[in-house]
């Protein structure tokens, strides 16, 4: 069984996957890791040269291939919910995990990366979270078999509460 984070980025699931991944003995899979490497470019310029649509189709074909794997500690890049193949994907033999974050903890998380494109291009950077957290909502829902809110809880502390839920 694979152990996949989704979530708005800036939630935490990079550092929680880490973690998990420490403390149960797991390879852990950066969904965005897998883009760049596929690519061999930064996700900046995969946006810049080729547009949203081909990143996000390099994505489905990572999503694809590591539902055939098991073990896992998946971390998924903050968009990867939104094609219904790779949620179905990602929920092949795993447990979804949805991490959250408040608004103003994911602008204090993650206000000053530039590896982050924008989204949207128009808007301020509040506006646009609050744009993107509204449009994707509903689908991490679907997605999710557990939510977990971050703001206030360490990484520690977060990783705990996932293994609470997979030993339950």
């Amino acid at each position: 069984m694979n152990i996949v984070l989704i979530g708005y980025r800036g939630t935490g699931k990079s550092t929680v996957a880490k973690l998990l991944g420490q403390r149960l003995g797991r390879n852990v899979v950066s969904t965005d890791a897998e883009v760049i490497a596929k690519a061999q470019l930064p996700i900046p310029e995969i946006v810049e040269k080729y547009g949203w649509d081909h990143f996000r189709g390099i994505e489905t074909e990572i999503c694809q291939a590591l539902s055939h794997q098991d073990g896992l500690v998946i971390d998924t890049g903050g968009g990867a919910i939104l094609k219904e193949p790779n949620v179905i994907a990602l929920k092949t033999n795993a447990v979804t995990f949805w991490l959250t974050a408040e608004i103003a903890t994911i602008v204090s998380r993650i206000g000053g990366d530039t590896q982050r494109p924008s989204l949207s291009g128009t808007k301020t950077f509040i506006e646009e979270i609050e744009e993107i957290l509204k449009e994707r909502t509903p689908k991490y829902q679907v997605a999710a078999d557990h939510v977990i809110p971050t703001d206030h809880s360490s990484p520690e502390q977060v990783v705990d509460a996932i293994l609470a839920l997979i030993a339950a």
